[in-house]
């Protein structure tokens, strides 16, 4: 007791001053607090919160062009990885601010809450963050250039972390107007400061269907392609939306119930509603959605309004013209959603968002007018195209029947838990710790190397579940059939997860959840790395809470032992091998190449893959959900074509066992 007294009195900060007084109080000036906490303006300081900064400044010309005064807008890494984005816009005011007392320009680049969107004047509706966003930007950057082309003069200033280092001055003459921020993130601030281009890429592309009209460049000074130049990529959409829907589906080259997707456009109140959605074969919703612009991830009230519209048009459908009687089946909200691939686009002069970084809609009104501009397109489009509403039709009812194959198959295994006491599969070795916080699960391919995990573990905290072979591939089979395969009801009832129903929505129930590390374990082959993927597909598909909240990890065993006598070297790729082969002295080195997690001993699988002490970990993480879907999709699914693609582009990269 005495001993756990100390510990508490150790973990108590020292108090050094006790008063507290208005000397207390600070008040941080200018762009001080962006750059004492940016996570609070940008989201975060890793990777995503270093791509954010070029969207906010890419934000500014998207304005300009749906203001009606730019059509072409030029993204360029340079070499250092400072970026340049330049439009061909109005370009940012440079005359005197009459309150401030200095240039328009200095004011919108060092000033929080300035800019032009606030006056309806002269942006009907805006993304970045009103008056944030570019400020925010300079005061993230080590260095930032201002070069602004207007009234025939070329204007430049420039800034280091947020505070000018020039006055605004003229350095020629121009026959062109628009805007070009320079800047190179504070590699103080950032945890990574290397763009991806395919990140970057990938949001212009999504951009360029979102604004027709708009060409959007990016090029790449880092990468030179065959013939010499940098690498280069125009986007430019005519169909906007239904361009969109169109490639979301051919990507994961589904089969479209539709001919072509449906397109509904309308506006009330201020505000612009643009929806294009179709249906295909798959079992999943892949809805995206934005507000001015900006990707709602979360969603909102434009999303609720779409989905609440679908569902009332198709249910009004099918019981007036008796094709849910016919079925006899219970028809649920989420049944309309199955195989839907939709894109929701709002314009909103005044958007209420729930966060700083936008991700989730708020305003109430904006239900409601989408709702019923898709109700009244919907409805229409349903009359006029019988055969295909009846082909939708029966694919909600599938899709009924599917879920509650799917709900029986999930009560029979929640049922065998109760009967059978605990629950626990009975390979599963558990430890004796009962903290999740402080328990660990090994998911291990095979009982062979499951035996020798068991043996070398600690029993105090490491539970180890043996895997027998290749888990079922949840992309492909029907929900009703995953409950039903003996290794995914064994994770399930093994980690204390079920799924569970709230107003007609399903979710993953973690209030039981007994291990907050979940490791996947298994050989570090070709087949070792398939049934990663096997896992993974499953978890980012019914578990994915558990992925978000950081709770998955994937086991990295060595590759080869190295050995000399009584030395030993473990290594993990090919050229840490051959640093050890050479810091051996090379002559009477032994290499063994482990090809399976069995080929090592309980010993050894400690030392190298479960010590927390010596092992390593990846954390599974999730940077972009969409691309995961769409990559998951490709990997797993049962489309030919765009896997074949993949491979060919990548496999210069693979490791292949000889």
């Amino acid at each position: 007791m005495e001993e756990n007294k100390n510990n508490l009195d150790q973990q108590q900060p020292e108090v050094q001053n006790a008063d507290y007084g208005a000397d207390n109080i600070q008040a941080l000036e200018g762009l001080e607090a962006v750059r004492m906490r940016p996570g609070m303006y940008i989201g975060s300081t890793d990777s995503k919160g270093l791509h954010h900064l070029v969207w906010e400044v890419l934000d500014n010309s998207i304005d300009e062009h749906l203001a009606g005064y730019c059509d072409e807008v030029t993204i360029t890494v340079h070499p250092n990885n400072s970026v340049s984005v330049f439009d061909n816009g109005r370009g940012i005011p440079v005359g005197m601010h009459q309150k401030l007392k200095k240039s328009a320009l200095e004011v919108v680049m060092t000033v929080l809450h300035a800019g032009g969107k606030f006056d309806k004047k002269t942006y009907q509706v805006s993304g970045g963050l009103h008056g944030v966003g570019v400020s925010c930007v300079n005061a993230l950057s080590s260095f930032l250039k201002a070069e602004v082309h207007r009234e025939g003069q070329v204007y430049v200033q420039e800034y280091s972390c947020g505070i000018p280092q020039t006055e605004v001055a003229v350095i020629g003459q121009t026959e062109r107007t628009g805007t070009k921020v320079t800047f190179l993130p504070d590699a103080s601030i950032f945890s990574a400061t290397n763009y991806i281009y395919e990140n970057l890429a990938k949001r212009l592309r999504e951009l360029a269907y979102l604004n027709k009209g708009l060409r959007l460049i990016i090029i790449d000074e880092r990468k030179l392609e065959e013939d010499g130049s940098f690498k280069r990529e125009e986007f430019f959409s005519e169909g906007g939306l239904k361009e969109f829907v169109q490639e979301m589906d051919n990507n994961n080259n589904r089969d479209i119930l539709l001919p072509e997707p449906i397109h509904v456009m309308g506006e009330e109140e201020g505000v612009f509603v643009e929806v294009a959605f179709q249906y295909n074969n798959s079992y999943r919703e892949n809805l995206r959605s934005f507000v001015n612009n900006i990707n709602t991830i979360e969603g909102g009230t434009h999303v609720s309004g779409f989905r609440r519209a679908v569902g009332h048009e198709l249910k009004k459908y099918g019981e007036r013209t008796g094709l849910f009687a016919k079925a006899k089946a219970t028809i649920s909200s989420e049944d309309f959603r199955e195989g839907l691939t939709a894109v929701v686009a709002v314009k909103v002069p005044n958007p209420q968002f729930k966060g700083q970084t936008k991700g989730e809609l708020g305003n109430q009104e904006v239900n409601s007018i989408v709702s019923g501009a898709v109700r009244k397109a919907f409805a229409i489009y349903l009359e006029e195209n019988p055969s295909i509403a009846k082909l939708i039709i029966d694919k909600v009812i599938l899709a009924a029947r599917a879920r509650t194959a799917a709900r029986k198959a999930r009560e029979m295994v929640q049922r065998k838990n109760v009967l059978t006491g605990s629950g626990l599969p009975g390979k599963l070795a558990d430890c004796s710790s009962r903290d999740a916080s402080l328990s660990e699960i090994f998911l291990v391919e095979g009982d062979s190397a499951g035996g020798t995990a068991k043996q070398g573990r600690s029993r105090e905290f490491q539970a180890i579940l043996p895997l027998r072979g290749k888990i079922l591939n949840v992309e492909k089979a029907m929900e009703h059939k995953i409950y039903e395969n003996e290794e995914i009801k064994n994770i399930f009832t093994a980690l204390g997860v079920r799924i569970a129903e709230k107003d007609g929505d399903r979710y993953l129930d973690t209030e039981k959840l007994r291990y907050h590390k979940i490791v996947i374990m298994c050989d570090a082959d070709v087949d070792g790395s398939h049934i990663v993927t096997l896992i993974l597909t499953f978890f980012f598909r019914y578990m994915r809470p558990l992925v978000e909240n950081g709770y998955v990890y994937i086991a990295a065993p060595p590759l080869y032992l190295v050995k000399k006598g009584k030395k030993q070297v473990y290594c993990w790729d090919e050229a840490q091998r051959q640093m050890a082969v050479a810091e051996l002295g090379g002559q009477g080195v032994g290499v063994q190449r482990y090809k399976g997690l069995g080929e090592m001993n309980a010993e050894q699988l400690w030392e190298t893959t479960m010590n927390p002490e010596t092992r390593t970990l990846r954390q599974v993480q999730i940077e972009d959900a969409e691309m995961a879907d769409e990559t998951f999709s490709m990997l797993m699914g049962d489309a030919v074509p765009p896997r074949r693609k993949f491979i060919e582009e990548n496999a210069k990269y693979a490791n292949v066992d000889a």
